[in-house]
């Protein structure tokens, strides 16, 4: 250190670790699906399309890991769960510290009050199952800016 530094060398080693971008940063999709084949394709799916997952089979498993600080950038949720529903789930979401996590909700028994609920809880989409996988990774890599 000089007389001319402002910064220690300890402070300038902080810095620049803050500094550096980590070499991969990567993206993680939680998918929340009571039903585990459906669950698991889903996950093999956007693994082989190069995304990372976590899964959860109900909105216990999907806070924990939420709360977990893992890091989950999007939600790919059920509507129909027991003992709650996706859209319990989502308002739970957005009443926590995670609150802004895009979540889209995917559904084969929905009507049109579910889908009004799930926009006003501001969710990237809803989507009818059978699910269009074309579709699903379209808006999942525009969410994860792939």
């Amino acid at each position: 250190m000089t007389e001319h530094d402002i910064l220690t060398d300890a402070e300038r080693e902080a810095l620049q670790e803050v500094m550096q971008t980590p070499a991969s940063v990567s993206s993680c999709v939680l998918i929340v699906e009571d039903d585990v084949l459906a669950r698991e394709l889903l996950a093999e799916f956007l693994e082989l399309n190069a995304i990372e997952c976590l899964q959860a089979s109900n909105e216990e498993e999907a806070l924990a890991l939420l709360a977990s600080g893992q890091p989950i950038n999007l939600m790919l949720t059920d509507l129909r769960m027991l003992p709650h529903d996706g859209l319990h789930l989502i308002r739970k979401v957005r009443e926590s510290e995670r609150a802004a996590l895009p979540v889209i909700i995917m559904s084969g028994d929905a009507n049109v009050r579910d889908a009004i609920d799930a926009m006003h809880l501001s969710v990237v989409d809803f989507l009818l199952k059978p699910i269009d996988t074309d579709r699903l990774l379209k808006l999942i890599r525009e969410e994860l800016g792939m």
